[in-house]
C-alpha cells in the first residue's frame, strides 16, 4: 500500500514536470518565431541571415561569446545602442549599432531567437526581465 502511494506521487510529480516543461518549450518557440520576424526586419542586414556578421565590420551573433556571456549587456545594447571597441570571439570590432527602439517584448523575442539559433543555447528571456534592465538605466 505504501509503495502504491509512493509510486503515485512519483508519477504525479513527473507528469506535472513534463507538462510545465512542455508549456515552457511552446512559449520559447513562439517567442523565437516572433523574434525571427524582428531579426529579419531589423538585424539581418548587418548581422546576416545566419548570424555570421560581416568580417571586420559587423560582429557575428552565431556562436558569439559576447552575446551569450552577459544577458543584461545584450539587452542594453538593443535598448541604448553600442559604440566603441568590443571583442567578439577573439576579434575586435569598432563600430556603431544604433538603439533599436524596440519594446520589451520585441527585445525579449529577438534575443530568444538569436540566443537559441546558429549554435547558441540560452535561457528564455522575458519581457519582464527586459523591463527591469531598462528601468536601471
Amino acid at each position: 500500500m505504501k509503495k502504491t502511494y509512493i509510486l503515485f506521487a512519483v508519477l504525479a510529480i513527473a507528469t506535472i514536470s513534463f507538462s510545465f516543461t512542455t508549456v515552457q518549450d511552446a512559449e520559447l518557440k513562439k517567442s523565437m518565431a516572433d523574434g525571427k520576424s524582428v531579426y529579419e526586419g531589423l538585424c539581418m542586414a548587418c548581422h546576416m541571415n545566419e548570424g555570421q556578421g560581416i568580417a571586420n565590420v559587423f560582429p557575428p551573433l552565431a556562436k558569439s561569446d559576447y552575446l551569450m556571456k552577459d544577458l543584461d549587456r545584450s539587452i542594453n545594447v538593443l535598448i541604448k545602442g553600442q559604440q566603441g571597441e568590443i571583442t567578439v570571439n577573439g576579434k575586435k570590432y569598432k563600430g556603431v549599432m544604433p538603439a533599436t527602439g524596440l519594446d520589451d517584448k520585441d527585445i525579449a523575442d529577438v534575443l530568444n531567437y538569436v540566443r537559441n539559433s546558429w549554435g547558441n543555447k540560452g535561457d528564455k528571456v522575458t519581457a519582464e526581465h527586459v523591463a527591469k534592465v531598462r528601468a536601471k538605466k
